[in-house]
C-alpha cells in the first residue's frame, strides 16, 4: 500500500478566486457570506448567500466553450486547472492512461435545468438550450477536466448529497493507494443559486435567514455556498522523486450509513465513519489534534456531531480543536467537502488553524473547543475532516502534515 500526498490544490469559492485567497480569508476569519446578487431572491425567505462574487466566465472560457458547460461544472475545471499547475504535473501517455479523475457534486448543472423549465412552463416556449441535457448531468465536471488535459484513465462522479466530495476523495485516495491510479484528481463542485432549487431549500427551513453560526447556540441553520475545490493526490514517493512540493498527506478514508432517517442525523452513524476512518489510517483517537467538523449551523446537526465525536475521542474530545469553516464558504453541498479538505489541508501545511466565525454564544450541547472566531497557531500532525450528508451517508477523510 502506498502513501498518497496531496501535491496539487485549487479553488474558488466566496472566499476566493484561487487558494491563496481562500486561504487569507481563513487566516482572517473572514466570512464570504452576503446578499445573494446571481438570482432574484426577492420571493424567496432567506437572501444571503456564499457565492462567488462578480463571477463571469470570461476570464477563463471562451464564450463558445462556455455555452456548453454550467457554472457547477466550470467551477471544476477551473478549479482542476489550479490544482493541476500547483502540483507541476508532467503528462505523459502513459501517466494521461492511468490517472483518474473522481469528482462529486449534489445537484450538478440544475441551474441549466431550472432556465430549461421556465422556458418550457412559465414562458411557454416550445424548445430549450439544445445543450440542456450535457450541461445538467452530474458528471460534467469530471467529463471537462477529462478533456482538457486528455486523461483517459478511470473518470466519474459521485452524489451522495452533501458528502460527495468526500466520497469522490476518498475513493481518488483509495486507487492511488493501491495502484490502480498512477495519479488522482480528486474533489467537488457545485452551483445552487438558481430559484427553483433556492426554493427547495425554503420549504426545508433549515437555511438561516441571517448568517451561519455553527455551535453557537443561537444558531438559525445553513446559508448555501458555492464553488470548487480539487487536489492532485499521487505517490508520496513518486513526488517526492520529482521534488513536488507535499502539502499534506491523506492517511485514512471511512464510510458509514445511518440505515435512519432520511433528514435527521445520527450521532451513531457519524462515529462509525469517524472510527472507520481511523481504522483505515491505523490511527488512535488520541492522535488526532484537529477536526473540520461537517457543522452546518443547524440545531439538530451540530449537537449531533458533538455528541458523535464525544463518542468516539472520550476525554480526548475535550483537548480536540474542532471548527466549522462553512461558517465562511457556506454550505456549498456536493461541493463542501471539497472545500473543507481543503481547508484542512492547510491548516496542517500552515500549522494555523481556521475559526469557526460568527460564534457568539457558548451551547452546552455542543461542549468543544470550536476555535471561535480567530484562527489559531497550532502545530497538529493529523486531522480530519468529517462530512454527514443527508440521506444519512457518512464520509470521513484522515490527514497528516506533510
Amino acid at each position: 500500500m502506498r502513501r498518497v500526498a496531496i501535491t496539487g490544490m485549487g479553488a474558488i469559492s466566496a472566499l476566493g478566486k484561487n487558494v491563496a485567497e481562500f486561504a487569507q480569508a481563513l487566516a482572517e476569519g473572514r466570512p464570504g457570506i452576503g446578499p445573494i446578487e446571481s438570482t432574484d431572491v426577492s420571493q424567496v425567505r432567506f437572501q444571503n448567500g456564499a457565492e462567488v462574487k462578480g463571477y463571469s466566465h470570461t476570464p477563463y472560457f471562451e464564450d463558445r466553450r462556455a455555452d456548453f458547460i454550467d457554472r457547477f461544472a466550470q467551477f471544476a475545471v477551473i478549479a482542476a486547472r489550479e490544482a493541476i499547475g500547483d502540483a507541476g504535473v508532467r503528462w505523459t501517455p502513459d501517466l494521461r492512461e492511468s490517472a483518474a479523475i473522481v469528482t462529486g457534486s449534489c445537484v450538478g448543472g440544475q441551474s441549466t435545468e431550472d432556465i430549461g423549465f421556465q422556458e418550457v412552463y412559465k414562458l411557454g416556449h416550445n424548445r430549450v438550450h439544445p445543450l440542456t441535457i450535457p450541461k445538467t448531468m452530474a458528471n460534467a465536471g469530471a467529463s471537462h477536466i477529462s478533456m482538457e488535459f486528455g486523461v483517459t484513465g478511470p473518470s466519474f462522479t459521485l452524489s451522495t448529497a452533501c458528502s460527495s466530495a468526500a466520497h469522490a476523495i476518498g475513493q481518488a485516495f483509495w486507487m492511488v493507494r493501491s495502484g490502480a491510479a498512477g495519479l488522482a484528481i480528486g474533489g467537488g463542485s457545485e452551483a445552487p443559486f438558481s430559484f427553483g432549487i433556492l426554493k427547495a431549500w425554503e420549504a426545508m427551513r433549515v437555511v438561516s435567514t441571517e448568517t451561519c453560526r455553527p455551535f453557537s447556540k443561537d444558531r438559525k441553520g445553513m446559508i448555501l455556498g458555492e464553488g470548487g475545490a480539487m487536489l492532485v493526490l499521487e505517490p508520496l514517493k513518486a513526488a517526492q522523486a520529482r521534488g513536488a512540493r507535499i502539502h499534506a498527506e491523506i492517511v485514512g478514508f471511512g464510510m458509514s450509513a445511518d440505515a435512519g432517517h432520511i433528514t435527521q442525523p445520527s450521532a451513531e452513524g457519524a462515529a462509525r465513519a469517524i472510527r472507520a476512518a481511523l481504522r483505515d489510517a491505523h490511527l488512535a483517537p488520541e492522535a488526532i489534534g484537529y477536526i473540520n467538523a461537517h457543522g452546518t449551523g443547524t440545531p439538530a446537526n451540530d449537537s449531533t456531531e458533538t455528541a458523535a465525536i464525544r463518542a468516539v475521542f472520550g476525554a480526548h474530545a475535550g483537548r480536540l480543536a474542532v471548527s466549522s469553516t462553512k461558517s465562511m464558504h457556506g454550505h456549498a453541498l456536493g461541493a463542501s467537502a471539497a472545500l473543507e479538505c481543503l481547508a484542512t489541508a492547510l491548516a496542517l501545511r500552515d500549522g494555523l488553524l481556521p475559526p469557526t466565525a460568527n460564534y457568539r454564544e457558548p451551547d452546552p450541547e455542543c461542549d468543544l473547543d470550536v476555535i471561535p472566531n480567530v484562527a489559531r497557531r497550532a502545530q497538529v500532525e493529523y486531522a480530519l475532516s468529517n462530512s454527514f450528508a443527508f440521506g444519512g451517508l457518512n464520509a470521513v477523510l484522515a490527514l497528516r502534515a506533510g
